[in-house]
């Protein structure tokens, strides 16, 4: 309940309530404040009980908690139903780096290179990749630069 009470707060507060109240009230005022904690929970509890009295029985693992944006979002993204954890683990975003970088770097991946033998063969003598130190011609003052939809 009170986690993130460090113990120089917990002291002041001890000090503020001797200030406050005296040490003569101090244990009644102690007293009743637990006294009223007690009754709040006891309420809390009875509330709870009586609102999944009145569901019915198909609500009776239903946890207030739930209502708890979090918590939904955490216990049905758990729930294994639309098959994220397939998804999630076929992904390899190490696998996926190293082709892209091999594609830049003109070289064929592991995947590709099984796959795509006999069209590499047939792509001609440049064998499909960008020459990276050509320089580019200078464009007409109307032109527009080449587009490409992969850069973008």
């Amino acid at each position: 309940m009170f986690n993130d009470i460090g113990p120089l707060e917990l002291v002041t507060i001890v000090v503020l309530a001797v200030l406050v109240f005296g040490p003569e009230k101090l244990p009644k005022m102690i007293q009743d404040v637990t006294r009223t904690i007690r009754k709040i929970r006891e309420f809390s509890e009875s509330a709870k009980a009586d609102i999944r009295e009145e569901l019915g029985p198909e609500f009776k693992d239903f946890e207030f908690e739930d209502l708890n944006p979090k918590t939904f979002i955490r216990k049905q993204l758990d729930n294994d139903e639309l098959g994220l954890k397939e998804i999630r683990n076929g992904f390899d975003l190490k696998k996926e780096m190293a082709e892209v970088t091999d594609a830049v770097h003109g070289r064929e991946s592991e995947s590709t290179s099984s796959s795509s033998s006999s069209s590499s063969s047939s792509a001609g003598s440049t064998g499909g990749t960008v020459d990276m130190t050509k320089k580019r011609e200078k464009l007409a003052p109307q032109e527009r630069p080449p587009f490409d939809a992969d850069a973008t």
